[in-house]
């Protein structure tokens, strides 16, 4: 048997190896699948993310944000949506992390190399990239090129930045990750100036006994933290709800009736940030007062 034979099967055991990961078929494989064509939400925010993972375009008319980067391996898919919005990839100056999980920093890295964008992300998420690496969960990429960073600025609690002429007030909301972001940024659009609530990460995957135990909180005292942030913020004023995953916002439903009808738009809902933190906060009590979870 040939040597280039021999690697191709090596190629391919590693592969079965790979799919063999519940993940893989969900979420990392043919991701084109879940391409959504960018829309305007509201003003000069744009969403240009896929049907699972939000990533939303800010034109501060001195250069554009993104908040989030994607999922590992769906660069090129963003990189295709900001260019079907009108804007071009290369006029990205910023992006803002919302957590340090792999699903949300996928083209962070491309963005810095190709076009020298500038990456945030919470202080203590940051830090984990250095001490903690596998809380990003980079290891079930199945592409070793993935790799975790520097960032350029590490965003501290209460803390205000101005991008491009915009202020951006930023919340650390420990839970999902230890660094998880909330920001909070002025709008302005047709129905006037309305203000803008991106709370950075929900899911209850690393809340999961099994999790917690593993990483060595067997008290599971992240729990109790992430309803404490939950109640940090519960009370923002906020107008205009953007989701770090669709489910949290209906993001395509509300897309599809916007489209239906543009003279009713959807995200412009001031109750929505506050119903939905406290469905979060009702769903983590039923988890912590589950005897399977304890």
């Amino acid at each position: 048997m040939s040597k280039l034979r021999i690697a191709y099967d090596r190629y391919e055991q590693e592969r079965k190896r790979w799919f063999s990961n519940p993940m893989v078929p969900t979420y990392f494989s043919n991701q084109e699948r879940r391409y959504v064509h960018p829309f305007q939400m509201y003003g000069n925010v744009w969403y240009v993310g896929d049907s699972w993972v939000c990533v939303h375009l800010i034109d501060t008319g001195n250069g554009l944000l993104l908040i989030d980067a994607g999922n590992c391996g769906a660069t090129a898919m963003l990189v295709n949506a900001i260019w079907e919005a009108g804007f071009n990839p290369a006029n990205v100056r910023w992006i803002i992390l919302s957590h340090g999980h792999l699903d949300h920093i996928g083209g962070a890295l491309f963005f810095r190399r190709m076009f020298g964008t500038k990456l945030y992300l919470g202080r203590p998420d940051a830090e984990d990239f250095q001490h903690h690496p596998e809380f990003s969960a980079i290891q079930d990429t199945g592409n070793l090129a993935d790799e975790l960073f520097v960032v350029d600025h590490a965003i501290d609690d209460k803390e205000h930045i101005d991008f491009g002429g915009m202020d951006f007030f930023f919340r650390l909301c420990p839970g999902h990750t230890a660094g998880v972001i909330a920001t909070f940024f002025d709008v302005k659009g047709n129905e006037g100036v309305k203000r803008a609530g991106y709370y950075g990460g929900f899911g209850f995957n690393t809340l999961q006994k099994a999790y917690l135990d593993d990483i060595g909180d067997v008290k599971h005292a992240m729990r109790q933290t992430y309803l404490d942030s939950l109640r940090k913020v519960r009370d923002e004023k906020v107008e205009l709800f953007l989701a770090n995953h669709c489910i949290n916002n209906d993001t395509l439903g509300r897309m599809e009736r916007l489209q239906k009808d543009p003279s009713r738009n959807p995200f412009l809902d001031d109750k929505l940030w506050g119903e939905y933190l406290d469905f979060k906060r009702d769903e983590l009590l039923k988890l912590m007062a589950d005897p399977a979870q304890n």
